[in-house]
């Protein structure tokens, strides 16, 4: 795989081959994963939120399986407040995948059964964050993502 340069700082991960595949480290989930580009995206996403905006690793979980309408899906990352409870999810794509209103649609949907006040999603070139109010139903896209402790 040709990792791409992203809208990201530069993040230190471990790599291996396999045959004929490019491994990388997780440290959220501690094994091996195929890098892809969508996980060459999340891996430098999580470095950043964790290093950059005070994320505590702890608080952070890749692929978090959850029911959306009586299906199985798995949410990219989701981060928690010190007390366990789901307060971020983050959606990525891989770099050359634009971030449409379908991506927005398919994040709205996974939000359906966590009710989270904020969604992020990134392809490594573009970042939206959003806060959303669910008492007005009004959802807000903020100019850079918060600080862990601004939540």
């Amino acid at each position: 795989m040709q990792e791409k340069k992203l809208n990201l700082p530069e993040a230190p991960l471990k790599t291996k081959t396999e045959g004929n595949r490019t491994l990388v480290f997780d440290p959220l989930r501690q094994r091996y994963v195929t890098l892809t580009p969508e996980e060459w995206v999340r891996q430098h996403f999580t470095h950043f939120l964790m290093a950059q905006k005070g994320y505590p690793k702890g608080c952070l979980g890749n692929e978090i399986s959850l029911l959306v309408a009586g299906n199985k899906k798995r949410c990219d990352t989701v981060i928690y407040d010190s007390q366990a409870r789901p307060l971020v999810i983050v959606e990525y794509k891989a770099p050359h995948v634009a971030i449409t209103q379908r991506v927005f649609d398919q994040t709205w949907r996974y939000n359906l059964p966590l009710h989270v006040p904020y969604i992020i999603i990134s392809n490594g070139m573009q970042h939206f964050c959003c806060r959303i109010d669910y008492t007005t139903g009004h959802c807000e896209f903020l100019r850079e993502v918060p600080e862990y402790g601004k939540l």
